[in-house]
């Protein structure tokens, strides 16, 4: 019963902790005008091919995770420490709505409109696996203890790209539903959980024990 608890605790952990970086919802309005011009089905296989390479990306980090920490010589505290520092400044950026000019951002759509293929870049990177979403992947690097940690890890990611092709596919409907404003209120709602979970793992890598021993044995 523990195992399956802790299980259950890693899946929706890594749902619930990357959902509000990716932010489908807020990824929608920009996913129509890169695509803007292209059939349904052209949209469908491009956010499904998206979320594809979401995945394979993040599980990538995930797994190779060990391996980049240990050849950087990066600790599992300073690993929390830099990626809640790494996801207060998104989450305030979020909150803040600081947004590019409108010219560099209308050049980047018309850079991407040219691409033949959007899927990977700028779709999947790095709309939805940027940096705040790779941080908090490599996070949970330190969580897992076996093959079957890995697997509910995994699982979480897959989950959160299904409601993201989900989300992508109607984005049409949903903007036109909640329109500019609610798009604007939902961000800022995703930045101040991005900006909460910041925090709190530079809180839980300050605290962690090791770092703790060390301090206290380097003085």
């Amino acid at each position: 019963m523990t195992d399956v608890l802790h299980l259950w605790a890693l899946f929706l952990g890594t749902f619930v902790g990357l959902l509000p970086i990716i932010n489908p919802l807020s990824a929608g309005p920009t996913f129509l005008a890169i695509t803007e011009g292209d059939s349904d089905t052209r949209r469908r296989e491009q956010a499904r091919k998206g979320c594809l390479y979401m995945v394979a990306i993040l599980v990538s980090f995930l797994v190779g995770g060990t391996f980049i920490m240990n050849f950087f010589g990066i600790s599992i505290p300073g690993l929390r420490i830099a990626g809640g520092i790494l996801l207060t400044r998104i989450g305030m950026d979020m909150l803040g709505a600081t947004r590019r000019s409108g010219r560099d951002d209308d050049e980047q759509r018309e850079a991407a409109r040219r691409k033949l293929d959007i899927s990977f870049s700028p779709l999947a990177m790095p709309m939805l696996s940027g940096p705040g979403s790779i941080a908090v992947t490599l996070g949970f690097t330190s969580l897992a203890e076996s093959w079957l940690d890995y697997a509910a890890i995994i699982l979480g990611i897959v989950a959160v790209a299904l409601l993201t092709y989900v989300v992508l596919r109607l984005s049409g409907r949903l903007v036109k539903l909640i329109g500019p404003v609610g798009v604007n209120a939902m961000t800022k709602i995703m930045g101040f959980l991005i900006m909460s979970m910041g925090v709190q793992f530079v809180v839980n890598g300050v605290l962690d024990p090791a770092l703790l021993a060390a301090v206290r044995a380097a003085l």
